[in-house]
């Protein structure tokens, strides 16, 4: 493992220990870790997408709007190459909150999401990817490779 020190004026430090103790961090080199992982995926997000990801759609509507709710459940079908899974919960007497997992080639997820938070009467939609890298084949006990599992980026 790498060692490295930073220098943080008395203000900033004070600020990032309340942060550290607010998320439950050990110590500030995990609370680090966890900031240079979120700045390096922030910045693959950013490249045009390419490979494969996994990733969680979350989003809120207003399931009295005019044939959204089957509109929703029709794009979902219609993409269930990419949908692993989906978990929906009724916030009040009008809006629900969706979250749907994905998985799959990372522009195509990327396609499926912004289709899905253009519906008229969504809102308030994010997706959060996650690059994978691909790594050999996996058999199981056959020797036959039979599928290729996906890891996060490092």
């Amino acid at each position: 493992m790498e060692r490295f020190t930073i220098s943080l004026d008395d203000g900033l430090a004070r600020q990032f220990d309340q942060l550290i103790a607010a998320r439950g961090y050990g110590n500030r080199s995990e609370a680090v870790r966890d900031l240079i992982r979120a700045a390096i995926e922030g910045d693959r997000q950013r490249d045009p997408p390419a490979g494969y990801c996994v990733a969680n759609l979350s989003y809120i509507y207003n399931h009295h709007q005019r044939e959204l709710t089957g509109r929703l459940a029709g794009l979902q079908h219609d993409h269930h190459d990419l949908t692993v899974a989906s978990m929906h919960s009724h916030l009040d007497h009008d809006n629900c909150l969706e979250t749907v997992i994905l998985k799959g080639e990372s522009a195509a997820v990327r396609r499926f999401a912004e289709a899905l938070m253009a519906e008229r009467g969504v809102r308030h939609g994010q997706l959060n990817m996650i690059a994978l890298a691909a790594e050999l084949p996996h058999t199981h006990g056959s020797g036959t490779p039979t599928h290729v599992h996906y890891r996060p980026l490092r």
